[in-house]
């Protein structure tokens, strides 16, 4: 279904309610072809949606209180003898007293000529008297008639008194249910933004380490990258998310600087916050691109261990938030002038999502020495430790950042810079 039009459609009916009862049927018909259509409405749409059926739901309250306002106003109106429906109708009350009083007196002067009549004793007053019954009987009969008019022009005149307060009350039943109707289509639009804004898992979205060793030396810097790869079936925004930190108090974690290669300068990681690299734009399914990363412990850190996560956040244009598995990345930091001898890659391990750090703020567990998994050490997430589900060849180019603009496998993607956090950069 067509979420979006059809929320358009109700958002517009509902903004326009004196229309409704006229307009609405028309403006639903219009709309049903577009409601059979298999269009999935993208996030930018639905969050359109929301904000129109909202104004729409705020427009009908204020029509509504508007609308009753007019009709309290109206009513008031007609209800003043000044009004010209109430002139008239007053006007036509004295008109049928008026002529009830001459049909009175009319029926007196009939019952008078026939008394005078029914007295007289002789043919000649007899004949005048009936003379006189005719011409009262005409008076009486044009007196009846002229009490019925005035009879019909008073019923009429009220029955426009009566017709305009109907008339008004109509003009807000129109309106009246309209709030009720676009809180409907509010809850509705709002409803769908809410499931779209859920996150969405996609365990081949992933961001593995390559080269980060197990061990590192105080004092030296060590080169690695991570490969970012998406192995969905969808064109995917990722913000690499990256933390890295000592298991070691705040006043400790200075020893230690981790960078990562926008292509043209290095940039470096909140120690104190986890944040996002670069973000990569328009990331096509079956694309992947490595990021140069540098870690430096200063020649004065303390020999603890330490630990690296690694994920993407990212969004598509159908939903905001979308998650990669999150990766562990366990290592030991030795004393200034050890001597580790072969060292082997850190190996990755899961998180559990519900542990999964937000950027912009500390990561859990990781200043108490404890593992950022409560009551579970890194857990390797495949036996060679390779990229999950990338659809891509190992033999695919890595298309390292530190070479100006960075094109990804699937054309078209960029990679642009974003700052975040306090010194951090996302």
């Amino acid at each position: 279904m067509n979420l979006r039009r059809t929320l358009a459609t109700a958002v517009v009916a509902v903004s326009t309610p004196a229309v409704l009862l006229t307009a609405g049927s028309a403006a639903l018909a219009d709309a049903m072809p577009a409601a059979r259509s298999h269009h999935k409405p993208t996030y930018a749409e639905l969050k359109k949606a929301a904000a129109d059926a909202e104004q729409a739901y705020k427009d009908a309250v204020a029509a509504k209180a508007a609308a009753q306002q007019k009709l309290k106003d109206t009513l008031a109106a007609q209800d003043s003898p000044t009004h010209p429906l109430r002139v008239a109708a007053a006007a036509a009350d004295k008109a049928l007293e008026a002529a009830g009083t001459d049909k009175a007196a009319a029926d007196k002067a009939v019952a008078d000529a026939k008394a005078k009549l029914e007295a007289a004793e002789d043919e000649t007053a007899k004949a005048t008297a009936q003379k006189a019954l005719t011409a009262a009987e005409a008076t009486a009969a044009k007196a009846a008639q002229a009490k019925a008019e005035a009879e019909a022009k008073r019923t009429a005149a009220w029955k426009a008194v009566s017709n305009a307060r109907l008339k008004a009350v109509q003009e807000y039943s129109k309106i009246q249910d309209a709030p009720d109707e676009a809180l409907k289509v509010k809850n509705a639009a709002d409803k769908a933004l809410t499931a779209a804004e859920e996150c969405v898992r996609e365990p081949g979205l992933t961001v593995l380490a390559n080269g980060l060793p197990s061990k590192a030396v105080a004092g030296t810097t060590v080169d690695f990258s991570f490969t970012l790869a998406n192995g969905t079936d969808r064109t995917l925004d990722v913000d690499p998310l990256v933390f890295f930190r000592l298991h070691a108090g705040n006043q400790d974690q200075h020893f230690m600087k981790v960078q990562w290669s926008d292509g043209t300068e290095w940039k470096e990681l909140d120690f104190e916050h986890v944040s996002h690299t670069g973000s990569v734009k328009a990331v096509r399914p079956g694309a992947r691109t490595d990021v140069r990363m540098r870690m430096t412990i200063e020649k004065g850190a303390p020999a603890k261990n330490g630990f690296a996560l690694f994920a993407g956040d990212a969004s598509d244009q159908y939903n905001p938030c979308v998650s990669g598995p999150m990766k562990r990345y366990d290592f030991e930091v030795l004393a200034a002038g050890s001597k580790p001898g072969k060292v082997d890659d850190a190996e990755p391990g899961k998180v559990d999502d519900k542990d999964r750090p937000k950027p912009g703020k500390p990561a859990q567990g990781g200043t108490s020495g404890k593992s950022a998994t409560p009551g579970a050490s890194a857990e390797p997430a495949a036996a060679d430790g390779s990229l999950a589900g990338t659809g891509s060849s190992s033999a695919l180019p890595r298309l390292a950042l530190a070479g100006g603009a960075a094109v990804l496998l699937g054309a078209g993607a960029v990679f642009a810079v974003r700052r975040r956090g306090n010194k951090g950069t996302s």
